[in-house]
C-alpha cells in the first residue's frame, strides 16, 4: 500500500526543493509563469529555506510543507504574503513529472490546507494560478476554492506579468472537510 506524507520543511529538504526549481526546463517554468531570468541561485535558495524554517510560525514570510510518496520526496506546497491569523496565497508543486495528472495534487493539497489553517491560524486561504495553467486551476475547483476573478499582476519575485485566476477558500469551508 502507497503512504501519502505531508510534512512542515526540514533542511534536508532545501536542496531537494531548490534543485526543482533550479533544473526545470526554461518551458516549464513558463508555463507556470515563471520568468527565468529572476530565478535565484542555489545559494539564494538555500538561504530563502534555512530562513524561512528557522523563523517562529508568527512571522514567517513563507511557510512549506513537504509532499512524500513512499518515503520519496515529490512535492511541496507553500504559502506566502501571509498576515498570521487572517490569510495567506498557496502555491502547489508536484516535483516528479510521474505524479503529474494523476490526481495526488489534489490529494496533497486537501491534506495541506487543513494544516495552513491551522498552523498559521488563517481565516482565508487564496491561490492565484497562472491562467494558462489549467492544472491547478481545476485542482482548485475540485478542492471547493471559490473562483474570483481573473486578472492580470506580478504574482510574485520569480514571475512574469501575467494573468492569473484568483481563488479562495475560508476556514467555514475547509471545516466541512473533517
Amino acid at each position: 500500500m502507497s503512504v501519502f506524507k505531508v510534512r512542515e520543511i526540514e533542511k534536508q529538504d532545501i536542496e531537494p526543493l531548490s534543485n526543482y526549481w533550479l533544473s526545470a526546463s526554461p518551458d516549464f517554468l513558463t508555463g507556470m509563469g515563471c520568468d527565468v531570468c529572476k530565478m535565484p541561485t542555489k545559494e539564494d535558495w538555500r538561504k530563502m529555506l534555512t530562513e524561512q524554517i528557522n523563523t517562529e510560525l508568527e512571522k514567517k514570510k513563507s511557510y512549506c510543507l513537504i509532499w512524500e510518496y513512499d518515503d520519496k520526496k515529490v512535492g511541496h506546497s507553500n504559502v506566502n504574503k501571509i498576515i498570521f491569523g487572517k490569510e495567506a496565497y498557496m502555491h502547489l508543486h508536484l516535483w516528479i513529472p510521474d505524479t503529474r495528472a494523476k490526481g495526488f495534487g489534489t490529494d496533497y493539497a486537501k491534506e495541506s490546507i487543513p494544516v495552513f489553517f491551522n498552523n498559521l491560524q488563517l481565516q482565508k486561504l487564496y491561490c492565484e494560478p497562472f491562467a494558462e495553467n489549467s492544472a491547478p486551476n481545476k485542482t482548485l475547483a475540485k478542492l471547493g476554492f471559490t473562483f474570483v476573478k481573473e486578472y492580470e499582476t506580478v504574482p510574485g519575485t520569480i514571475n512574469l506579468l501575467q494573468k492569473v485566476n484568483l481563488w479562495e477558500i475560508t476556514k467555514q469551508e475547509v471545516d466541512k472537510w473533517q
